[in-house]
């Protein structure tokens, strides 16, 4: 792995636990230092989070998150203070306009000849209004990070150069050291185990996976591991009561504990938005069902490995559910699949596009203007 020669900032709005291996895998490539400004999430968003960074410092921002929604915009109060302590040569980051104290960040950083790279999720179709808007907000960086080669595609068409333009894919894993699990062959559809992991909250649509499971003829009804927690826990095991009786909630799992619950199942599936945990599954050769939500999940799920659903469709997963189950051996091909794309994608790979888009930023600095 290419080491990353500059002292580091990253700006994030807050550090999930998820997170923290890429974080640590970042802050190992950086031997002149990482520094990670981040704040913490509203009450409501059920999010647990990282307290400390071993390979790197974490200097908490102090949040503003004022209204919600469509609405929702964030100040990050410290962030200047933050840039005077550290004096990044380089600083990352989220391209997000609804970030308010993003602006003045990249106007101290400019002012000291320091390059900005904005690392994000993509931007709205280009033509439109919002679009115009967005346009202005990312010139502001000097290179751009997406999510996935999706995202990279929508900051082209919106008017970014493409040269400038760097991919890293989400990952939480690093690249496999040893070969894939070894599972029986599956033939009865019912001893499969299906495997959802992540926060029990709205968003992740957990009630989906359990009507969709119920919708399903009783001859391919599968076993249904729940693993997390989080505020509708206690919904969600009140609709299991009564639709899918059989489902089993683990509560948070870490560790070996959660690696022998990946080794165990048979099938992964993630009903509704974010989610880490599908290259996570991946990397223990499983096949997985997912909804398209954000978009970052496109480059990891491919016919080959698995299904890529429209957000919030009950019929869409219910029928993906039945196509997998209905021919269980070729669940072990599709896993293999899984495994081979994690080669691919994984930390070591983030690390390298961060590391790219890093010497393309400073370059552009060091290169004579006019």
């Amino acid at each position: 792995m290419n080491a990353i020669p500059v002292r580091l900032g990253i700006q994030q709005r807050i550090f999930p636990v998820y997170r923290a291996p890429f974080f640590e895998a970042l802050g190992e490539a950086c031997p002149q230092g990482l520094h990670l400004f981040a704040g913490l999430p509203r009450a409501s968003e059920a999010v647990d989070s990282q307290t400390s960074l071993q390979h790197g410092e974490l200097v908490r921002a102090h949040n503003l998150h004022i209204l919600g929604g469509a609405a929702y915009f964030l100040w990050q109060r410290g962030i200047l203070d933050w840039l005077e302590s550290w004096q990044p040569e380089v600083l990352v980051m989220e391209a997000n306009p609804r970030y308010l104290s993003t602006p003045q960040a990249v106007k101290w950083m400019h002012a000291r000849r320091r390059p900005v790279i904005g690392w994000g999720l993509g931007a709205p179709n280009a033509g439109s209004l919002r679009a115009r808007s967005w346009q202005r907000f990312l010139s502001r960086f000097d290179a751009l990070i997406a999510y996935s080669w999706r995202g990279a595609e929508e900051y082209a068409r919106i008017g970014c150069k493409p040269e400038r333009i760097f991919v890293a894919p989400n990952a939480v894993t690093p690249k496999p050291t040893q070969p894939p699990p070894v599972r029986k062959p599956l033939t009865d559809p019912r001893q499969a185990t299906v495997l959802y992991v992540g926060r029990l909250q709205p968003r992740k649509r957990v009630d989906l996976l359990l009507r969709a499971c119920a919708a399903l003829p009783f001859s391919l009804q599968p076993q249904v591991w729940i693993v997390g927690d989080g505020p509708t826990r206690q919904e969600l095991e009140t609709l299991a009561d009564s639709a899918y009786p059989s489902a089993r909630f683990w509560g948070a799992r870490y560790g070996n504990e959660l690696d022998d619950l990946f080794r165990s199942a048979d099938l992964f599936v993630l009903p509704g938005t974010g989610g880490l945990a599908v290259q996570q599954a991946m990397s223990f050769a499983l096949p997985v069902i997912v909804a398209e939500a954000d978009g970052t999940q496109t480059d990891l799920v491919r016919p080959e490995n698995g299904w890529l659903l429209p957000g919030s469709d009950q019929q869409a997963l219910t029928g993906a559910l039945y196509k997998a189950l209905s021919n269980p051996g070729r669940l072990h091909e599709m896993g293999a699949a899984s495994f081979q794309i994690v080669d691919v994608i994984n930390l070591e790979g983030m690390i390298q596009a961060f590391s790219q888009a890093i010497a393309a930023a400073l370059k552009s600095y060091s290169e004579p203007s006019g």
